[in-house]
């Protein structure tokens, strides 16, 4: 059992991890910004303190104090909305998050001697593969919006270069009960599929639940980057297929190319066609998704949203 650090606590992710860490037996201590969300965070068992991460010093103060054996961090500050993720000043705090944050929390965990970093990123900066099965050595060409994921991941290789333990887990696209979701399903509604390119190219995904089961399997494997999505990746055809029947709707047509064509190098992006592999991190920890594609996870993420 180790002292475990989180940030991102109150995320996607993290508000699923902690309470799986807090029942596994690890003492968890966990960043929340506001007093509501720190009183979240106590509820669910772990010991809630706040924390600028910009703050190098009162991260180190942070760290000590909790006596942290590894830090996990998954502190983003993603857009609310599908639009706002078309506006590049959108992303100034998230970049700051990951380029300046994660930087200065490395400094922080090594001057705490601590054993290991989790660093969240993200999966969806490689390079088109068509239907090729893509792993952790295949080319990235982030956009403009996802370049300081490799600011971040750069972060974790320091800490790593210094003999302690780094790892970056690439996590595929999220999906689950949230904002997000509800307006996928929609746009589906309105008999337009929700994301990008051609029908028969291949979008990655990864359920919020799984993605905090897997959170909590990193913490043993071995150092290094690992891929986290399902088993089984999706065309975007079948994404849309399974939210269409999630909504009760007939299967929806494509984005057009002219709509797709307005969000410029981050739509290109997402209209890639990249089939992650998950084999990885299967083969170093044993890890499998509950959901093995998001044909089995999206009807029960809608059913949990009402």
């Amino acid at each position: 059992m180790s002292s475990v650090f989180v940030t991102g606590a109150t995320g996607v992710v993290g508000r699923l991890l902690v309470p799986s860490l807090v029942a596994a037996g690890h003492r968890v201590t966990a960043v929340g910004r506001s007093a509501d969300k720190r009183a979240e965070l106590e509820r669910l068992g772990a010991r809630a303190v706040p924390l600028d991460l910009l703050d190098g010093e009162a991260a180190r103060r942070a760290l000590a104090d909790a006596d942290a054996e590894v830090v996990v961090n998954l502190a983003t500050h993603i857009p609310s909305s599908a639009l706002k993720m078309m506006l590049p000043w959108s992303w100034k705090e998230n970049d700051r998050i990951r380029r300046d944050g994660s930087a200065a929390l490395v400094d922080a965990a090594l001057a705490a001697g601590v054993r290991r970093f989790l660093q969240e990123s993200f999966a969806p900066i490689y390079e088109d593969a068509g239907d090729a099965w893509i792993d952790e050595t295949f080319p990235v060409r982030p956009a403009p919006n996802s370049r300081t994921v490799l600011d971040a991941e750069r972060s974790a290789a320091r800490f790593a270069d210094a003999g302690r333990e780094g790892v970056v887990l690439r996590f595929a696209g999220f999906y689950g009960p949230d904002p997000f979701l509800r307006a996928m399903l929609g746009a589906v509604r309105r008999g337009v599929a929700p994301l990008p390119g051609p029908p028969g190219a291949y979008w990655s995904s990864i359920a919020h639940a799984d993605a905090a089961t897997a959170v909590g399997a990193a913490l043993e494997v071995p150092p290094g980057t690992y891929d986290v999505g399902d088993d089984e990746p999706l065309t975007r055809g079948e994404y849309a297929d399974a939210l269409a029947r999630a909504a009760g709707v007939r299967a929806p047509r494509p984005m057009p190319r002219w709509m797709a064509a307005l969000g410029g190098r981050t739509m290109e992006l997402l209209s890639r066609s990249q089939r992650i592999a998950n084999r990885k991190l299967r083969d170093a920890s044993g890890w499998r998704p509950r959901w093995p594609s998001a044909r089995d996870g999206i009807p029960a993420a809608a059913h949990e949203l009402g």
